[in-house]
């Protein structure tokens, strides 16, 4: 089917990608069990990581040319990013503005929350997977949990609001963490998102029966809490939500693998060393960066934008008995 003359990243499944999420750099400080072998990983090279001047001129094709409406800076872990303070002004002056957010783990983010705001850091994700000291050690295979308590406090302090847990709950290591993160979101007034663990690994070791399940996840919070359907209209937010005990509160779940939302997928990703990709799991790529350093105009880049979203796939395939883990893991390719 020949592409329609649309400036937007359309599909052949008729849905829209406005929601850009860019990594910034592939390096991490924690090394989580499920992520990536003790010893770290090699990294990108830094002449191949996007310089701060290709990285906004992407946006701003992305913004201006592609429709995009938010974007959202991940890594690995994007506080490692030289000058991100100075990067987050820089993008916040694109005109549309971008909605802009920002996924990280939280390590020094408490000396850095006030100023990231101040920047036009819109909201913040930070990833905890547990309020237990030893076992928040046993899954990042670091120290450093008040750290990340007393970066959410400054991102809220700061007014990134809503601030946003992200949890992942793996059997046999932190499978009682549900209740308990939970009460710690609802007592400091966070916004707790569990994610079913997904095949995203470095070391390909991904066992569907060592994830926790959405359905195991609600049975948990269920004991504890009464959960009662969000009112509001999904859409294409990755997460089903409910409100805890009546509201305000809620929880949401993010059911990647059992109840898989493809079919409503607005988003679209950009890597640290410029490729873009159509979705998560992709195991295609187009190199943007061989054609931003070969002079390209702004017109050919996003043509290759448009051309690499036209092809997106219907779903990601997991559940399929053909379904490849991509060659990257998700350090490298951005959350």
């Amino acid at each position: 089917m020949p592409r329609p003359e649309n400036p937007h990243l359309i599909d052949t499944f008729g849905r829209v990608a406005t929601d850009l999420r860019v990594s910034l750099t592939d390096r991490c400080n924690l090394r989580c069990t499920y992520c990536m072998p003790a010893e770290g990983l090699d990294w990108m090279p830094g002449e191949q990581v996007l310089t701060d001047d290709e990285l906004v001129r992407l946006m701003r094709i992305a913004v201006e040319m592609l429709g995009v409406t938010d974007i959202r800076l991940t890594g690995g872990e994007p506080l490692l990013r030289p000058g991100l303070e100075d990067l987050v002004a820089r993008i916040t002056a694109l005109t549309p503005r971008p909605r802009l957010s920002m996924t990280t783990n939280g390590i020094g983010l408490v000396k850095r929350a006030a100023g990231l705001a101040e920047a036009g850091l819109n909201r913040i994700n930070v990833s905890l997977d547990t309020v237990d000291p030893e076992t928040f050690v046993k899954i990042t295979r670091r120290d450093r949990l008040s750290h990340v308590v007393a970066g959410l406090a400054a991102a809220r302090d700061a007014g990134m609001a809503p601030v946003k847990v992200n949890a992942v709950l793996i059997r046999g290591l932190n499978e009682t963490e549900a209740v308990p993160l939970l009460k710690f979101c609802l007592d400091e007034g966070y916004h707790l998102r569990f994610i079913e663990q997904m095949p995203l690994d470095a070391q390909h070791g991904w066992n569907r029966g060592e994830m926790i399940t959405a359905a195991e996840i609600l049975e948990m919070l269920g004991s504890a809490f009464a959960l009662t359907p969000f009112p509001a209209e999904r859409g294409g937010a990755p997460a089903e939500r409910w409100l805890v005990d009546g509201g305000p509160g809620d929880v949401g779940v993010i059911a990647s693998v059992t109840r898989p939302f493809c079919s409503a997928c607005e988003r679209t990703r950009l890597t640290a060393d410029g490729a873009v990709r159509s979705c998560l799991f992709s195991n295609d790529e187009t190199d943007l960066r061989s054609l931003v350093r070969a002079g390209a105009r702004d017109e050919e880049v996003a043509d290759a934008w448009r051309a690499t979203m036209w092809g997106k796939l219907a779903g990601h395939e997991i559940n399929d008995a053909g379904f490849a883990q991509p060659i990257r893991p998700m350090s490298a390719i951005g959350g």
